[in-house]
């Protein structure tokens, strides 16, 4: 059945140079009392930078008449497309110092403009840069480099509707462009949802989430956006395609597979069939506390390798806890959630608390009437989640170099790869600066194999040279991954600031595949260069 567009609806103004909305950030007294809670940061926070005083020239390129309605020079735009909201960016931004700018932003509205802007570029010198909400935090919507003659930031957020509702199916066919609020507005008259909710979910798109295979916000079963993909169709210089809707093939290598993860390297993802789901009507959590953190970690195994499936099972360090209120006297707190749209879930809370009190936890199942109070760990971390991104941006203003790498590993390297991590990056980053650093631990997607440690790291960074501080800790964090055999990145994309990682990770058999898909499917070599392949 046809499916209505939704209202975009928000009135508010998105930051250019930070996370999210302008007017959440945090204000310059809040700033300066995070900074207190760090040694060595600054006296005052940097200032906001206003896109007056970037360097930002004239275009090296215009676009022919036939496409200038699609595409815009204006200097704010352009500054806002130039780089996405890693740590990196925000501190260069702050510092005045952003990458390339882009010349050109085009916002196209169907497959038809997006074709007609690479055949245009393709023909002009000209990179294409596939934009989405603009949320990336590992360097891939930056150009780096001198190789074209001009930058297009291709924004593909004019397309955001869902197109189709296949309700026999379960499932639909979406536009990439569409952000996560539109997306769910449209699908919620249909009793549905594609229920993937990662942290920058009000700022990114679906094609950003299929281009980066990102992992959403439920800790087991359908983690990753690739589990939801039934079909995908695709733009790039030699041809579009659209792959068969199936529920499951084995007819050779998927093309879907292909295109997923390939962060705009091989050509535009326009739309997507995706399978949904029933939106859950019964929901239950709890939290539990632990003295210690490695019994902790057991408790989580056991509840992994269980038939339990937890929609929320995060497992939070000391530090980590205390960060977000889930706890004020040094326990871990492990935060457990369960939904369903079928069936009450208390049942499956309850064995899981059980299996957490055996490893030593404390912590009970909540009332079961639905007027008592939500349980205070969990609805502290709940706010504190949604909220640390501009805590970070904060903290950037006062100077501080503030991270946070995550990664996989199967449990029985999860404990030294944690120790190892703790004491390395917190050497590298006492070398670098001459201050400890605070290194909190979190686990936030468990798995019958495996979990996903991400730690966050907090140092004041050198005064003016935060991005040369930064890429020491990344480096030492990046050889601990790598000799613990734990991925560069779990959660979203490689880009640019992930490259080198994950070229030690991938057999060279595929990267040869890769560059021959590229070399077919790019052959201007536009596309978001360098980016996932050379």
């Amino acid at each position: 059945m046809p499916a209505t567009p939704s209202d975009p609806g928000t009135s508010r103004t998105r930051s250019w140079w930070g996370w999210g909305y302008a007017d959440a950030h945090p204000d310059d007294v809040e700033c300066a009392a995070m900074g207190a809670l760090l040694p060595g940061t600054l006296a005052r926070p940097l200032p906001i930078p206003r896109v007056a005083d970037l360097p930002i020239g004239r275009p090296g390129v215009l676009p022919p008449p036939s496409l200038a309605h699609l595409v815009t020079t204006d200097p704010e735009t352009r500054a806002a497309h130039a780089m996405g909201k890693a740590y990196r960016d925000i501190i260069r931004s702050l510092r005045g110092r952003p990458g390339r700018i882009p010349d050109l932003v085009a916002r196209p509205t169907d497959d038809q403009e997006v074709a007609d802007l690479l055949d245009w570029a393709g023909g002009h010198g000209v990179a294409v840069i596939p934009f989405g909400g603009g949320s990336s935090v590992v360097g891939g919507v930056e150009y780096r480099g001198d190789a074209h003659r001009a930058v297009l930031s291709l924004d593909l957020t004019s397309m955001d509707r869902v197109l189709e509702v296949d309700a026999t199916s379960r499932s639909a066919r979406i536009q990439a462009g569409a952000l996560g609020p539109v997306l769910e507005a449209q699908l919620r008259p249909h009793g549905l949802t594609l229920r993937h909710f990662p942290q920058s979910f009000e700022f990114s798109t679906l094609g950003g989430w299929l281009a980066t295979r990102a992992g959403g916000h439920y800790a087991t079963v359908h983690t990753h956006i690739d589990d939801f993909v039934q079909s995908l169709r695709v733009v790039t210089p030699a041809g579009a395609g659209t792959s068969w809707r199936l529920p499951a093939s084995g007819a050779g290598p998927s093309p879907d597979r292909l295109f997923l993860g390939s962060e705009g390297a091989l050509g535009v993802i326009t739309e997507a069939w995706m399978r949904l789901q029933e939106r859950p009507r019964y929901k239950a959590s709890a939290s539990v506390a632990f003295a210690d953190f490695h019994p902790a970690v057991e408790a989580v195994r056991a509840i992994a390798q269980s038939d339990l499936a937890p929609a929320n099972c995060r497992l939070l360090d000391a530090g980590e806890a205390a960060l977000s209120g889930a706890s004020h006297d040094g326990s871990a707190v492990l935060v457990l959630g369960f939904e369903s749209a079928t069936a009450p879930v208390e049942d499956r809370l309850a064995t899981a608390l059980e299996l957490a009190r055996s490893h030593g936890g404390s912590g009970e199942a909540p009332p079961a009437d639905r007027d008592a109070p939500a349980d205070a760990a969990v609805s502290a971390w709940r706010s504190a989640f949604l909220r640390m991104p501009y805590l970070r941006d904060g903290l950037a203003r006062m100077g501080v170099v503030v991270d946070t790498f995550e990664t996989a590993a199967t449990w029985d390297r999860i404990p030294a790869l944690i120790d190892a991590v703790r004491t390395e990056v917190g050497a590298a980053a006492l070398k670098a600066t001459g201050h400890a650093a605070t290194i909190n631990c979190r686990l936030t997607h468990v798995y019958p194999d495996g979990a996903a440690p991400y730690f966050t790291v907090a140092v004041a960074g050198r005064p003016g040279d935060e991005v040369a501080v930064w890429d020491d800790i990344k480096a030492a964090a990046s050889d601990v991954l790598q000799r613990h055999r734990a991925t560069i990145t779990h959660h979203h994309a490689v880009g640019r600031d992930h490259r080198p990682g994950y070229d030690l990770q991938r057999p060279e058999p595929f990267a040869l595949a890769l560059r021959a898909a590229k070399d077919a499917l790019d052959p201007h070599r536009i596309l978001n260069p360098g980016v996932l392949i050379d």
